[in-house]
């Protein structure tokens, strides 16, 4: 006998839409709310996720960022969420942030003399250097937005956690 499927879960002309997203919401909301471990461990792989999705490592990012947490024993979860800042509307101007922010650290470089790009060595050059500016970009973006994430994250989970225990005490 094949159980039948959650009907809740389908639309039905008896039950709104919007209905059904709210609940879908309030869904994830409590499954966030449940999430095992402490604030701490929550905000350091929230850090971790945040610090690997400013890489432009398309389909390593969430790789990155769970070894990282599990590195520094956060959650492996909210590092996979975490990586999410990097996503189809943002890539573009969080890579393009990286690139030009590592291209001044780095002074300038090809692209300003504008390369030779009629031999291998000038394309090699220059390609050398784009990756450069843009992994070191990265790396200080994911710092800067890592440690506010972290901090940010530690005072909402917190704050969550509290939340949710006032109501549990309220209950009888």
């Amino acid at each position: 006998m094949t159980a039948l499927p959650d009907s809740s879960l389908h639309h039905s002309p008896h039950r709104p839409r919007r209905t059904l997203w709210r609940r879908r919401l309030r869904y994830f909301y409590l499954r966030f709310m449940r999430m095992q471990g402490s604030s701490q461990e929550l905000a350091r792989g929230l850090a971790a996720g945040v610090f690997s999705g400013c890489f432009p490592l398309f389909g390593l990012q969430i790789i990155i960022g769970v070894a990282i947490a599990t590195i520094i024993r956060g959650n492996r979860l909210m590092a996979a969420t975490g990586t999410w800042i990097s996503n189809p509307f943002t890539y573009v101007p969080i890579f393009a942030f990286n690139y030009q922010l590592g291209h001044w650290l780095l002074g300038g470089g090809p692209l300003d003399q504008m390369a030779d790009l009629e031999t291998l060595k000038g394309w090699t050059t220059m390609g050398a250097h784009v990756t450069a500016a843009l992994l070191t970009g990265s790396c200080l973006v994911g710092l800067v937005f890592s440690i506010l994430s972290y901090f940010l994250g530690l005072q909402v989970f917190q704050a969550l956690r509290q939340r949710r225990r006032r109501q549990q005490s309220k209950e009888p």
